[in-house]
């Protein structure tokens, strides 16, 4: 097909005085893995309920493969949605699970069972067909729940923090499956989140949400390599965030007075002009490599071992109300009380409006 698949117009919706949606408008292509990350009460569950016709907006429209969704029930939609919960009938056996909505559809018994021991190999539970779900476990349980919604082929797999529930080794686990599958299967996934990190691992196009509206969207490197607003900056990942006015114009580069004095970075702007600079914590570092920015001495006020790397909080000598966040090596030697000096190579200082 040409154009989106999955296409959303102007979508507002509220529940009594709070505004849930306001005016979102966001497309999906075809075999995308579009990951709805923000945190609690910023929307992304509401767009996926009317996504998958579990509730109608007050204002908008829903088109699905060029056609207008906005009023069709969920059975009758494109879709498939995985619930946090896997929602699965502790009663029926996992190939009876699995097969629930192509019973629905009227599909024969014996292209059904085909069909389920086909998606249930697929998923790597190919023994699991006479089992209860009790009798699985929790990413057992998650794959049977992603059988049951892949096996009536939806053109958009909807999935409701489908790994909230797990532990943070099975969780990584089932991010690796969920992109080898979506890859696999070139079913469109549209995928909610509050956790940054499961976002990058999975996302093709990842949209950062808030307050009901779309802060920014595009691919993830993107997303947090040049964050669009000071939101997307401290959510999508960490970030030092310094304010100031814009000074002096060069001919490639322009100076910022910020909190912790004057910084030079390659950016166009206008003098006076109001910005904001996000660092984020693995930019900056103890070494002055030119060509880097020096913020200033600040004081280690705590140290957090994190495998790989160490995480530092370090306030400003030049200004205490500004603490900036640093990754280190792991054996970087550093102590709560150090004072060290800061560096950030000028290409890596984000520059954006306030």
């Amino acid at each position: 097909m040409t154009g989106p698949l999955v296409e959303i117009r102007q979508l507002s919706h509220s529940f009594g005085t709070h505004k849930a949606l306001d005016e979102i408008a966001l497309n999906v292509e075809p075999g995308s893995y579009t990951v709805l990350l923000g945190p609690s009460g910023s929307g992304k569950t509401t767009l996926l309920s009317i996504l998958g016709g579990f509730l109608a907006p007050q204002e908008g429209r829903v088109f699905i493969r060029g056609e207008d969704c906005t009023a069709t029930p969920p059975a009758r939609r494109p879709t498939a949605t995985v619930f946090q919960d896997y929602a699965l009938f502790p009663h029926l056996s996992v190939g009876d699970n699995v097969g629930f909505g192509l019973r629905m559809r009227g599909v024969g018994r014996s292209r059904r069972n085909a069909k389920v021991r086909e998606t249930l190999a697929m998923v790597g539970l190919a023994d699991a067909y006479s089992k209860k779900p009790h009798q699985l476990s929790g990413g057992q349980r998650q794959r049977v729940a992603l059988a049951r919604a892949l096996v009536v082929e939806p053109a958009v797999l909807l999935l409701d923090e489908p790994l909230g529930a797990l532990d943070l080794k099975l969780r990584r686990q089932m991010q690796d499956e969920l992109k080898a599958l979506q890859k696999r299967v070139g079913t469109a996934f549209i995928h909610v989140t509050h956790d940054q990190e499961e976002a990058m691992a999975l996302a093709d196009h990842c949209v950062v949400m808030n307050q009901g509206r779309i802060e920014d969207q595009g691919p993830p490197e993107r997303v947090y390599s040049r964050p669009a607003s000071r939101f997307t900056a401290t959510f999508m990942g960490e970030s030092t965030l310094l304010t100031g006015k814009v000074q002096d114009l060069g001919m490639d580069e322009i100076s910022v007075a910020t909190e912790v004095g004057p910084v030079a970075i390659s950016a166009s702007g206008e003098p006076g002009f109001d910005v904001t600079l996000a660092i984020r914590p693995e930019h900056i570092t103890l070494v002055d490599v030119p060509p880097s920015v020096a913020l200033g001495e600040a004081k280690v006020t705590d140290v957090v071992f994190q495998g790989s790397f160490k995480r530092l909080l370090a306030v400003s000598d030049k200004n205490p109300e500004v603490t900036f966040i640093v990754k280190v090596p792991s054996n970087r030697p550093v102590s709560v009380g150090d004072t060290v000096e800061l560096f950030c190579p000028a290409a890596d200082m984000i520059l954006m409006s306030r």
